[in-house]
């Protein structure tokens, strides 16, 4: 098998793990790694294409779940399991729907769902809040694809242009990986320290 091209299979895969449901891998590091490697373009296309397959997953098995237990915590009349939930909650919508009281940044999500999603790619932030967001009001799959693509390509480029411009130290990866990965570990460590207590 051709080296870049086993090579490009890796970020993919990377890419994907690292952005599926609540992945605790970074994968900044691992982007700035492969920019140095393999240059701009060829990592924040890869590294995207990635990104937006685990996107596709996600929404693909979260929101169906999502909208069961609405569903059943809404307590609404007609719910067939063959029909699936989704379809029920379109014609009765649930607690979430903006009349009823939603809050500041759930109304702007709901009313620039495509630029909130997209220009989170531009922030520190993490990005489960705003996937959480899309997966609780419904956002459509295309345009949830979509969205992350457009947030994930600038983002990708950026940290592929700065280890193409920026030649760092293996020990420098390594340390930001690590340094990346202790939110991630201490959110799991403090989910099974909590579930022993009770």
């Amino acid at each position: 098998m051709n080296s870049v091209f086993a090579s490009a299979v890796w970020l993919f895969g990377y890419a994907l793990l690292s952005n599926v449901a609540l992945a605790v891998l970074p994968h900044e590091p691992v982007v700035i790694w492969y920019g140095a490697r393999h240059g701009v373009w060829p990592t924040a296309l890869v590294a995207t294409a990635g990104t937006v397959v685990a996107a596709l997953l996600d929404h693909r098995l979260l929101v169906p779940l999502i909208e069961r237990a609405a569903a059943r915590r809404a307590g609404i009349p007609g719910l067939k399991p063959g029909l699936g939930a989704s379809a029920s909650l379109r014609t009765h919508p649930g607690p979430s729907a903006p009349s009823q009281g939603a809050s500041m940044p759930e109304r702007v999500f709901r009313r620039f769902p495509f630029a909130v999603i997209t220009l989170s790619g531009l922030t520190p932030l993490p990005f489960f809040p705003f996937k959480a967001l899309a997966f609780a009001t419904g956002y459509p799959l295309g345009k949830y694809a979509g969205a992350v693509a457009a947030r994930s390509l600038p983002r990708y480029a950026l940290l592929a242009w700065l280890g193409a411009s920026v030649r760092l130290p293996v020990w420098l990866y390594v340390a930001l990986f690590t340094l990346l990965l202790v939110p991630s570990l201490r959110i799991v460590w403090w989910h099974r320290s909590t579930r022993a207590a009770s």
